[in-house]
């Protein structure tokens, strides 16, 4: 491939459905990229701020998937994204979808009987980082499904991310993204119980941050719980990156990702009763973080 060649595959034309906090994340950072990108959602208010930058945005779904050779979504589960992309009739045939939901292997695997019954060619995938990360060092995106469709888009993929091919299974992306962010909330709700525990004696999550992250938090966690030891103590929780009801959709996911593989639930459903107690408790707009509430409260 020459150089022209190269760079062109860089920056190719994309389309991104869905725009959430990692949807607006996504299309931002492929257009500061060079890529010519195409935006649609379903509240178009949702692109004004991007189109002041050069985003395109397409009045239909047809109309942002007919605009580019690859097209990623990035919307709240696999039924959302069925009934999206139906409603564009054969306008992705022909096509590459790259997958960005989340959910269980069971519906990746789905999802991948649909795309090709559609002539579509498909990957499916999952973001490791949250939307500030998008495009910068060390961020990491799982795809699993066709390597030849990896292949031939990876240039358009790294300008996401770290792209990391996990094989041809597609259902490995979400088992992954599953299981490492079983492991992020189980890390999560450690510290954020064991601040409650020494709260209970007047110790405030700032003072506490200082021993315990340097003494276990690991380093992908760690800085930003530091970041955010202030917001414990101000009871003060903004979602503007992301509520705790999205946090329950991906913690629902766990659960029922754990009942498909016949491994053992109860941890995932414990963390999901918690998060759903702060929703019931009036958290439900703010981010992950209010799940401290619960923890402090539960006694009384």
């Amino acid at each position: 491939m020459t150089n022209d060649q190269s760079a062109s595959a860089r920056q190719a034309p994309v389309t991104v459905v869905g725009l959430g906090p990692m949807g607006l994340a996504l299309a931002g950072t492929l257009l500061d990229h060079g890529h010519r990108t195409t935006v649609w959602n379903r509240t178009p208010g949702k692109a004004d701020h991007l189109a002041s930058k050069g985003v395109r945005p397409a009045a239909t779904v047809a109309e942002a998937v007919t605009a580019s050779p690859v097209t990623i979504t990035c919307l709240k589960d696999y039924d959302t994204m069925f009934e999206v992309f139906d409603s564009a009739g054969d306008a992705l045939r022909g096509r590459v979808l790259v997958n960005l939901n989340s959910g269980t292997p069971k519906e990746a695997h789905a999802a991948a009987g649909w795309a090709a019954e559609r002539g579509v060619s498909y990957l499916d995938g999952a973001i490791m980082v949250p939307p500030p990360m998008v495009g910068q060092p060390g961020s990491v995106f799982l795809y699993s499904g066709s390597r030849e469709v990896f292949d031939e888009h990876r240039a358009t993929l790294a300008s996401m991310g770290d792209p990391r091919y996990l094989g041809a299974d597609p259902g490995l992306g979400v088992l992954y993204n599953t299981a490492l962010l079983e492991m992020m909330y189980a890390t999560i709700n450690g510290y954020l119980h064991a601040t409650a525990l020494v709260g209970s004696a007047g110790v405030s999550a700032v003072e506490f941050a200082e021993l315990a992250i340097g003494w276990f938090l690991p380093a992908a966690l760690g800085p930003m719980l530091a970041a955010e030891a202030p917001v414990l103590d101000e009871g003060d929780y903004p979602g503007d990156l992301g509520t705790l009801e999205m946090n329950l959709n991906a913690l629902e996911h766990i659960a029922r990702t754990a009942e498909e593989r016949g491994v053992h639930t109860d941890q995932p459903r414990l963390m999901r009763e918690i998060a759903a107690r702060a929703i019931a408790d009036g958290h439900g707009g703010k981010s992950y973080l209010a799940v401290y509430e619960v923890f402090k409260n539960a006694a009384s």
